[in-house]
């Protein structure tokens, strides 16, 4: 069954966005306003779903193009692409002027109207679309210490073992809540990530605290499938992770902010400042460019022990 039609079929389900109007709580799954209340764009949906799932993008791609096309068409009531410039840049500057509208939403914005134009073989220039360049920040790293608290905070194996996979592997939170029981190999002592980002396979090894863990970890929980479970059965869900590791930051009384992916940062950091080279470390993250590893490179404390602050050669307090 087509997404859309899933949304249509679930139409009265509700959900909290965040748009150009403001906040708006319970409505209707905003992709399905727009398939009910805009001419074309069901068929927009239909196409885009298709187009992505043959070029092999997110699911979660999908869902973001198609919920941002959703409150431009239902913004002017009309068909996203027979919009003039004049009013997609009076749109995105709406978007931009308004404090409740994150930076991701206007970005998300300008990506979704570019890949219908690509889609339908339009130039995205008629409109205007702004340059959008990639902000460049350093990612933020916990250090060994916070770590270990991280770590300690939590006395249930389950929230436990998670926070551990996700520091201990780099895993991203999607490719944890996939992980299944038959993709680790304890003999081996070896993680199987099936098809993580960009469709990418890679091995990663588990070491002998997060072997002994799982060790302890499947005759007590049991799972089926997926190493981590519902009640149901099926994978555990993003709120469940993101819970058990803003707990344990909570009782860590970490101030910096801690979330999976902060745990996959501290992984690479961690690694490069053990001597691990950055090449291993990309295929380890699982990065398609090397680049993308090497931001890694900016936050990692000097391995020679010959750079030192220049203050404390100043006064002599090496």
């Amino acid at each position: 069954m087509h997404y859309y039609l899933i949304n249509k079929k679930n139409s009265m389900q509700k959900q909290q966005t965040t748009g150009p109007r403001g906040a708006a709580k319970d409505i209707p799954t905003i992709v399905a306003q727009a398939c009910d209340k805009v001419k074309g764009f069901r068929e927009l949906i239909q196409d885009l779903e298709r187009s992505i799932t043959i070029n092999g993008k997110s699911w979660s791609t999908f869902d973001n193009y198609s919920r941002h096309l959703a409150h431009l068409a239902l913004h002017y009531n009309q068909f996203p692409l027979d919009l003039s410039a004049r009013q997609v840049t009076d749109y995105l500057y709406l978007l931009k002027t308004q404090e409740n509208v994150s930076k991701s939403f206007f970005r998300f914005t300008v990506f979704s109207m570019r890949y219908a134009c690509r889609m339908k073989g339009l130039d995205y220039d008629q409109y205007q679309l702004p340059v959008i360049r990639h902000e460049q920040k350093l990612p933020v790293v916990l250090n060994g210490s916070e770590i270990k608290r991280l770590l300690e905070a939590h006395r249930p194996l389950k929230p436990k073992l998670i926070v551990g996979l996700l520091y201990g592997c780099g895993l991203r939170i999607s490719e944890l809540r996939r992980l299944e029981v038959s993709h680790i190999d304890l003999e081996r002592g070896m993680l199987h990530v099936h098809q993580g980002k960009g469709s990418k396979d890679r091995c990663i090894p588990l070491g002998n605290m997060l072997s002994r863990a799982i060790k302890t970890y499947l005759p007590a929980f049991n799972p089926v499938k997926y190493l981590f479970e519902n009640q149901e059965g099926t994978m555990v869900s993003l709120p469940y992770i993101e819970g058990a590791i803003k707990t344990a930051a909570r009782k860590a009384r970490i101030t910096k902010p801690v979330f999976a992916h902060i745990l996959r940062h501290s992984f690479a950091s961690h690694l490069l400042e053990q001597g691990t080279s950055i090449v291993a470390i990309k295929e380890l993250l699982g990065h398609k460019r090397l680049e993308t590893t090497m931001i890694y490179l900016h936050v990692v404390q000097p391995s020679d022990s010959k750079v030192t602050s220049p203050l404390d050669t100043l006064y002599d307090q090496r």
